[in-house]
């Protein structure tokens, strides 16, 4: 285990470095300072975990505030796997060497030696250097700069220097516990990274490989800035901020495979020069979703992940162009609608997302399909036990349906501006066709008031016109209801006979009816 002198002089040396897959330091002052306090009574604190390879990667991140020298030549690299926050707060509180881009508050670590030792309270403080007061607080900078450390000490009074010399011994013979492999498997690296760091804030190994597949003359991350201000415009800008949507799409277009596997056998060439594929497939898939199915936003889509076969379908260069047969967009949209309601991409995700992408390989070739065969059967249970929920993939594919009626408003039988309702998508575009405030009167109970069934495009405005009365009594307030209904999927006499069960399942009925439209021919009979 080195010593933490040994660790600053790897880490000045270049020897010890941060692969950019790493998040910043995100550590405050009060963390650095516990960490402190930590190693100074010999509590366990972690160990950290090197990667060493002779493989320098393209792309790394500052130590902190710290940029950090070239590595000498012919020796290898540790890249921190976990354990950055540690890292750097015991190099960013005791090295001397290295000028900090940002002044780091959290580096002002003093110790306070006039403090009682107690095994639970810290007596190491973050202070600024109006709040330093010489007669209790101890640099902790000084301790590996000896022509700080011996004036720093000589100024303290007689009683407090055994004190000061027992906390720089402890430091000085404190080893940091670090565990290092040494490989040039990446794929091993990858799986390593995301174990360590599954307890903390989840990565996905998609996110990772960001790091090293690309090289420096093309910065990915920048790429996919640019994407995320181009489409904002359009509602989307989500999927350009969306890092495993776009490696997903990157993978698929590029090698046909969307597999964390495929993406570490990428050529950072051959992605370079495909780019412009994958930009115009992601492109051409949400102009698909918008002009075809009305999705107005990311948030729309029951799964991001339904972009990625699409992207692979339109991915073209930039002086070409898809042209789309009526075939080929019924067999898209019948996919589509599979995918939503048998939510294909909520479970064993990988297998049918690349069993899809073989399959829109082949639709895009002219070659026989099987992309619409999905094993899916709904019936009406679909509508009657899914309660709506904006964030629930049963909710976003009934919104879906009905947007492709064309809904109109109940009060004014104007039509609904889509762009707006779905552009806004909260719970103030949608309310109770059966009014809560009746409901409850009636004695329903909460968990049967809002299945998808009894849900329908209703603006706030709207909402407050038709109240919470009985639909008997709101129906005068409905205007043009016959036709206005008919595009909501409600059924009017049902609607407005004031029995809530009976209307359920009609209602449910109907709605069964156009989903299995939809699945089958891809959008309604004319």
């Amino acid at each position: 285990m080195p010593s933490i002198r040994q660790l600053i002089e790897a880490v000045s040396d270049g020897r010890v470095r941060i692969p950019a897959f790493q998040r910043g330091f995100v550590w405050d002052a009060d963390r650095v300072a516990q960490l402190m306090d930590s190693i100074y009574k010999g509590y366990p604190f972690g160990a950290l975990l090197f990667w060493r390879t002779r493989a320098e990667l393209k792309t790394e991140r500052d130590l902190g505030p710290f940029k950090l020298p070239r590595r000498p030549d012919d020796y290898p690299i540790d890249y921190v796997l976990d354990g950055q926050q540690r890292l750097t707060s015991i190099f960013g509180v005791f090295q001397t060497e290295l000028k900090p881009s940002t002044k780091a508050e959290w580096a002002d670590i003093y110790f306070d030696y006039r403090g009682d030792v107690d095994a639970q309270e810290s007596l190491f403080i973050p202070l600024t250097g109006n709040e330093v007061d010489p007669a209790r607080h101890f640099p902790l900078n000084v301790f590996f700069d000896a022509a700080k450390y011996g004036p720093a000490f000589r100024a303290l009074p007689d009683d407090v220097t055994p004190k000061i010399d027992d906390l720089y011994s402890r430091f000085k013979e404190a080893d940091v516990p670090v565990q290092t492999f040494t490989t040039d498997d990446r794929a091993g690296v990858a799986i390593v990274f995301e174990r360590v760091n599954r307890l903390g804030v989840e990565l996905d190994t998609l996110q990772l490989l960001s790091a090293w597949t690309w090289s420096d003359d093309f910065d990915l991350q920048r790429r996919f800035e640019d994407l995320s201000e181009e489409l904002e415009p359009f509602g989307f800008k989500g999927v350009g901020e969306d890092v495993t949507l776009l490696l997903r799409c990157c993978a698929a277009v590029v090698d046909g495979d969307a597999s964390p596997k495929t993406l570490m056998s990428l050529n950072g060439t051959k992605v370079r020069e495909q780019f412009s594929h994958v930009v115009n497939g992601i492109k051409g898939a949400i102009d698909f979703v918008r002009k075809e199915l009305r999705v107005e936003k990311l948030d729309n889509l029951p799964h991001a992940t339904l972009l990625v076969p699409l992207a692979v379908f339109f991915a073209v260069p930039d002086s070409k162009s898809v042209k789309l047969s009526n075939s080929q967009r019924s067999m898209l949209l019948r996919w589509f609608w599979k995918a939503c309601f048998s939510a294909r991409y909520g479970r064993v995700v990988q297998r049918n997302l690349q069993a899809d992408v073989e399959e829109v390989i082949k639709l895009k070739e002219g070659k026989p399909s099987k992309l619409d065969e999905i094993p899916v059967q709904i019936d009406d249970r679909f509508f009657l036990e899914n309660n709506f929920n904006l964030n629930a993939v049963s909710s976003k594919t009934f919104v879906l349906l009905l947007a492709q009626q064309r809904p109109l408003s109940l009060v004014s039988g104007s039509a609904i501006d889509l762009s707006v309702a779905l552009q806004a998508y909260n719970r103030n575009e949608f309310h109770h066709l059966y009014p809560q405030a009746f409901l409850r009167a009636q004695g329903v109970p909460t968990d049967r008031q809002s299945p998808l069934a009894n849900m329908c495009f209703i603006n706030a405005i709207d909402n407050k016109v038709l109240s919470g009365d009985a639909p008997s009594v709101y129906q005068d307030r409905i205007s043009h209801h016959e036709v206005v209904l008919k595009h909501a999927l409600c059924p009017s006499t049902e609607l407005f006979a004031d029995d809530y069960e009976n209307f359920l399942k009609t209602r449910a009925r109907m709605l069964l009816g156009a989903a299995n439209a939809r699945m089958n021919f891809g959008e309604a009979p004319a």
